[in-house]
Formats: structure tokens, C-alpha cells, sequence
């Protein structure tokens, strides 16, 4: 669990740092080469989700975010001795509390002490390619944590470190006892 703590916190961390970075060396709209012609940072405001889906619904990504966090949250204390499990959800809320944290907290979440737009914030991103939305590094974290999450569930990872049992072709499910877990007698 303090792995997840420690990858929750940089990942929060880092795109938080990055935000900052952007908003004190870039005017919104303004394109930087990072590795032209696949990469470039640009300074980009995004009240809705993923290529700027539901702009006038900031509110629900809140929620959304807000409910993933806590869900988050609850899953560390069913953490077993998997550290790819640990990595995943410690990614997940890292990036999930990254975007929820200018969602509760950048314009026009808090004007001038207002609370009338609280959690309507709009999210900083930065991260160009060409033929894409947009994005910053708590996407990416939330991303990728999503994707190996459903790996692991894929493969009968659980939660708690221990593995799914396949079964086994040779007449299981059919009620009849398994030659190979069959009781031997000892002499």
C-alpha cells in the first residue's frame, strides 16, 4: 500500500508540476517542437473530457472523477501481494487527483472566492500529437493504468496477488472428479 502512495503522489506530482510549468512559460494556444513532427506542447484549457466531449458538462466529469478516486481509495486496502495491482491503482489515483485538482481548484472553479462554479475547473493540457486530443500526464497515467488493470483482469490477476484457476478441459465441469486431484492411498 505505500508503494501505491508513493506512485499515487509522483504521478500527481509530476502532472501538476508540469501544469505549472505551462501556465508560467506558455499563453494559452501557444504550440512548442518537443519532436516535430510527433510531439509538440501546447498550452491548452479543456473544460469537458477527452477531445473536449461534454464542454458544458464539467460538472458530471467531477463526479465521475470524484467517485474513481474514492473507488480507488477503497481498492488499496484489498491490495495483496501484487505490485503490478499497486502500480496500477497507484497510477489511477495519481492522475485521477491530478485532474480532480483543477477541476476543484483552476478558473473557474474558484473566481475571486466564489464557490458558484466550484468543481467546473477547467483541466490543463499540454501534450500534442498530430491526429489527437490534446492531453496532459495525469491522462497518461490514468490511461495506462487502466489498460493494465483490465491485463491483469484479463489474465486472472486478482486484487489480492492471487491467480484465477483455469478449468481444465479434461471433463470439469461435469461433475466428475478430476483423474489428476484424485485421492491416492498410501500403503
Amino acid at each position: 500500500m505505500l508503494l501505491a502512495g508513493v506512485v499515487a503522489v509522483f504521478a500527481w506530482m509530476l502532472d501538476q508540476g508540469t501544469k505549472l510549468w505551462v501556465e508560467r512559460t506558455m499563453e494559452i494556444g501557444q504550440q512548442i517542437d518537443a519532436l516535430p513532427p510527433v510531439l509538440y506542447w501546447r498550452y491548452h484549457l479543456n473544460p469537458g473530457a477527452a477531445f473536449s466531449m461534454g464542454t458544458d458538462h464539467t460538472w458530471i466529469f467531477t463526479i465521475i472523477q470524484t467517485v474513481v478516486l474514492c473507488l480507488g481509495l477503497y481498492f488499496l486496502r484489498r491490495l495483496g501481494g501484487s505490485w503490478l495491482w499497486t502500480l496500477g491503482l497507484g497510477g489511477l489515483i495519481g492522475g485521477v487527483a491530478g485532474n480532480l485538482t483543477d477541476r476543484y481548484f483552476r478558473y473557474p472553479s474558484l473566481v475571486e472566492g466564489s464557490f458558484q462554479d466550484f468543481g467546473q475547473g477547467h483541466v490543463v493540457d499540454m501534450i500534442a500529437v498530430p491526429n489527437f486530443a490534446i492531453f496532459n500526464v495525469a491522462d497518461s497515467f490514468i490511461v495506462c493504468s487502466i489498460i493494465g488493470i483490465c491485463a491483469m483482469m484479463l489474465f486472472g490477476l486478482n486484487i489480492d496477488g492471487t491467480r484465477e484457476k483455469k478449468a481444465k478441459d479434461d471433463g470439469a465441469g461435469d461433475g466428475s472428479p478430476d483423474p489428476a486431484e484424485a485421492p491416492t492411498e498410501s500403503p
